[in-house]
């Protein structure tokens, strides 16, 4: 990359309602946990140590792979200390994808998962990543200049990226790691993710596998990165907060998440988000257009 690298910016949410790109260089970047976000994301990896995790995949990263983040997947980055560490990082708003695919371009097909072997990994030959390397420079170039044509130009280059981006995932599935365990994990997200609503316990899931709580408790801690309760949470307050994005009421929304009381989400929220759930649905409705 020839362009001159951001000072990092640890924020999770989106200023801009369209896309917002970055390019990071450095040393000793911020240590950011498990988290998610309302938006698409496309992470290129140009040099380091890292391993990354998303729903309980791993990836032990190559120069020049593509990651592939959907909105409210939980993901972080495992980062050796003391190298130098580079990537390009593109977030892009939910409801501007879909504008960008009006004319049935497919441009969010490279986004969904195959159920088989759901992968978020792409790994571009060597003609591919010049290309894309070229686009991406010239796109972070465009979206931090203020000349008149700067902001169409830029939108152009994404179209191209995503174009490029999905004519790759037709062709590959990526590979992930091997691991002791490869399917209970997938198959306990899946779970929690048809029954968040419900009273879940370690007990039950661990039942449901027929497997020890403690190996459960321990394979799910070290492959997600968080504790089988923490996730329930995460899911729980997604959807919570989805609801509330499509005008619900949080003193109605807390009961349809499987929260047991207003009390237990009002303290999950604001330690998750910051502010309280009724500040963020005036929040979400003052911003609608």
């Amino acid at each position: 990359m020839s362009n001159k690298a951001q000072i990092f910016d640890s924020r999770q949410s989106m200023k801009n309602g369209q896309f917002e790109v970055f390019y990071y260089k450095d040393r000793r970047p911020s240590d950011i946990g498990v988290h998610h976000h309302d938006f698409y994301e496309i992470y290129f990896f140009l040099g380091g140590s890292v391993r990354y995790r998303i729903e309980g995949r791993t990836y032990d990263l190559e120069q020049g792979d593509i990651l592939l983040i959907n909105p409210l997947e939980l993901h972080q980055a495992h980062i050796k200390p003391d190298t130098l560490y580079e990537r390009i990082v593109i977030w892009i708003n939910r409801n501007y994808l879909a504008e960008l695919g009006e004319f049935d371009a497919g441009l969010e097909e490279c986004f969904v998962h195959d159920p088989a072997k759901p992968t978020n990994l792409l790994r571009p030959d060597m003609v591919q990543r010049a290309k894309l390397i070229e686009l991406m420079e010239k796109l972070n170039l465009e979206s931090h200049r203020d000349r008149p044509d700067s902001a169409l130009y830029a939108k152009s280059l994404l179209i191209q990226i995503l174009i490029e981006v999905n004519r790759m995932a037709r062709k590959e599935t990526g590979d992930t790691d091997e691991n002791e365990e490869p399917d209970l994990i997938s198959r306990t997200l899946t779970y929690i993710g048809n029954h968040y609503k419900e009273n879940i316990s370690l007990d039950a899931l661990a039942s449901e596998f027929f497997v020890s709580k403690y190996y459960l408790s321990h394979t799910f801690s070290s492959r997600v990165g968080i504790s089988i309760y923490r996730y329930i949470i995460f899911r729980r307050l997604m959807a919570a907060r989805g609801l509330m994005e499509s005008g619900e009421a949080p003193g109605e929304v807390y009961r349809r998440c499987g929260f047991g009381d207003y009390a237990n989400f009002y303290r999950a929220f604001k330690a998750e988000y910051g502010i309280s759930p009724n500040e963020y649905a005036a929040e979400f409705s003052s911003n609608k257009p």
